[in-house]
């Protein structure tokens, strides 16, 4: 699982959401322990679990999993325009299955998959943070997903490839207060996280995800904002996961950080947090260096000190909002800030997640940077 790795807490309240939209007020994004009863596996009968390492095959597995019971797509990136204007861009797919199997039924409207869409800009300029979410059936072509050729879309969010192989990539979300129309071209090879791909998240078999990365997309195209288009340019992240349980009892959220530097590193870790308020073992990352050799990242490799806190005037939640990550075996010292304070994603549910500006030292040698980081699983603060 990514978020460890995207937001699956919004995609499976999303799809109950949906599914039961009538009630939809009763599901209180606050509720951790509804989350993580969730999360933690339920009712698995009938599902494909993520047990052991698997071989991917591509461009079929840029497309859906339907044997699990949840996956998703995720794209963030940091662009600028020639004069230097910087955003933030997320454009995230989720997939959920309702059921393990196909019900024959005779409606077009009839599907097991619900398929949910989160896009928000953020225009370090102007200090702000836009965000929308959509959400639909996977039938009579509202959304969907395909690995030959790689497609995924909800209405007209669209990610795909630009050739039988899947790269590269081509990013088109709209709405009346935004846009983004890109082109990603990867830099790097692909970054299987974990085991060959196996990214374990509890201790039972199957509480774990396959799970892989695009580290390093070189990104052209435009961001709108309003009416006013910019010419951009930059880099982004692309990370699949797809699993049906992952977190364990006692897990509560996660960060997650996916950092890329001047150097031509990347460094993505997400740190499991638990109820008591230690870190899980299960947490773990990977160092990508300037080749694309890899190493990874265990949990007492990295160390994240909390700099600042921000406190949301939407929700009231209180975020950490500035980090010092280090990795001492091997001479890594970054101080990450967020670029605005404000990119929490505050609809029917709620997360934390933003661009962010790097500087610090690896090796030796200073480094800069940009990236995202995302938090799940921070509650409103309790009343006395």
């Amino acid at each position: 699982m990514r978020r460890p790795t995207g937001v699956m807490m919004v995609l499976i309240l999303a799809a109950i959401t949906y599914w039961q939209w009538p009630r939809a007020e009763t599901l209180s994004p606050d509720s951790a322990a509804a989350v993580i009863a969730i999360l933690g596996g339920g009712d698995t009968a009938g599902y494909a679990r993520a047990l052991v390492p698997r071989p991917f095959a591509f461009p079929a597995d840029y497309g859906p999993h339907n044997d699990f019971r949840q996956e998703w797509w995720y794209y963030t990136g940091n662009l600028q325009t020639s004069e230097g204007r910087h955003f933030g861009y997320e454009l995230t797919f989720f997939r959920f299955a309702l059921a393990p199997h196909e019900i024959a039924r005779n409606s077009a409207w009839a599907t097991r998959q619900i398929y949910l869409a989160h896009f928000a800009l953020t225009d370090v300029q102007a200090n702000r943070y836009l965000n929308e979410e959509r959400i639909d059936r996977a039938a009579l072509g509202l959304a969907g997903a395909q690995g030959a050729p790689y497609k995924i879309w909800l209405e007209d969010w669209i990610a795909k490839g630009d050739t039988a192989q899947g790269l590269p990539m081509h990013l088109h979300a709209a709405t009346s207060r935004m846009a983004i129309d890109l082109y990603l071209t990867n830099l790097k090879p692909m970054v299987l996280q974990g085991d060959k791909g196996l990214s374990q998240k509890g201790d039972a078999p199957g509480d774990a995800s396959y799970y892989y990365s695009l580290t390093r997309l070189a990104t052209k195209g435009t961001v709108r904002i309003d009416d006013k288009t910019y010419v951009v340019s930059g880099l982004s992240w692309m990370d699949r996961e797809w699993s049906t349980s992952a977190l364990e009892q006692g897990q509560v959220g996660w960060d997650w950080f996916a950092l890329q530097l001047s150097d031509q590193h990347e460094l993505m870790f997400y740190r499991l947090r638990r109820k008591d308020g230690s870190i899980d073992p299960h947490s773990s990352g990977v160092i990508v260096a300037a080749d694309g050799a890899t190493k990874p990242l265990p949990p007492d490799a990295v160390n994240i000190f909390v700099t600042k806190h921000w406190q949301s005037p939407h929700s009231g939640v209180r975020y950490p909002a500035g980090w010092k990550l280090t990795v001492p075996s091997l001479g890594i010292s970054l101080d990450i800030a967020p670029y605005i304070q404000d990119q929490e994603f505050n609809h029917r549910f709620r997360y934390w997640e933003g661009a962010v500006r790097i500087t610090g030292q690896n090796n030796g040698h200073s480094v800069r940077g940009n990236g995202y980081v995302e938090l799940v699983g921070y509650e409103l603060p309790r009343r006395e």
